[in-house]
């Protein structure tokens, strides 16, 4: 287990996922999802590329399993990508 791996740490930084969602409901549908899971503080998603991107923010550690399992949930999979940057 690797702390920074396997949650999404509190702070300024937040955690890029990407997701094979496209259409633009579907995108707000897991934001919505997110939103109502417990430390999540914000969700941003970025439109502009392809695959779409959500970048999210906690206000406490979060299990990137967690998350992924609530977006498996709605049918679409969201994948964390790289660390942050420093």
């Amino acid at each position: 287990m690797n702390l920074l791996k396997d949650n999404i740490i509190p702070g300024n930084y937040g955690k890029v996922f990407g997701t094979n969602a496209v259409k633009e409901g579907d995108l707000l549908k897991i934001r919505n999802a997110l939103y109502n899971m417990s430390g999540i503080k914000d969700v941003d998603i970025n439109m502009e590329i392809f695959p779409k991107e959500f970048t999210i923010y906690t206000s406490k550690l979060v299990k990137i399993e967690d998350v992924e399992n609530e977006v498996q949930r709605l049918g679409f999979h969201i994948i964390p990508k790289g660390q942050f940057e420093l």
